[in-house]
């Protein structure tokens, strides 16, 4: 399933992580894990973020690629479904042909 993982990063830890090499380390690694569709790096509410869009095939996988995100760079993470235009179209065509 495809899905987008929204992180807020501390700004005292990742300041940490960048003067150590933790951080770009750490955003490789969960890179070359995810092999991400897309990933999108900025500012949100005021700290350092990051939307990665990724396939995610199967759950019990989650602890394993987002626990680092939590112990080094104390992240507030989401994670949710998300939709392309093409499986929007697709969904929005098959609940037009259902009956209702």
């Amino acid at each position: 399933m495809r899905v987008m993982l929204r992180a807020h990063f501390d700004t005292a830890a990742t300041n940490e992580g960048i003067k150590t090499g933790s951080l770009p380390q750490a955003v490789k690694t969960l890179m070359d894990k995810v092999k991400p569709e897309a990933a999108y790096f900025g500012l949100h509410e005021g700290v350092r973020s990051c939307w990665i869009v990724f396939d995610l095939d199967d759950s019990s996988r989650m602890p394993a690629l987002m626990e680092d995100l939590f112990l080094q760079f104390n992240a507030e993470l989401e994670v949710g479904p998300v939709m392309n235009a093409e499986d929007l179209a697709k969904g929005l065509a098959a609940m037009q042909s259902s009956p209702s």
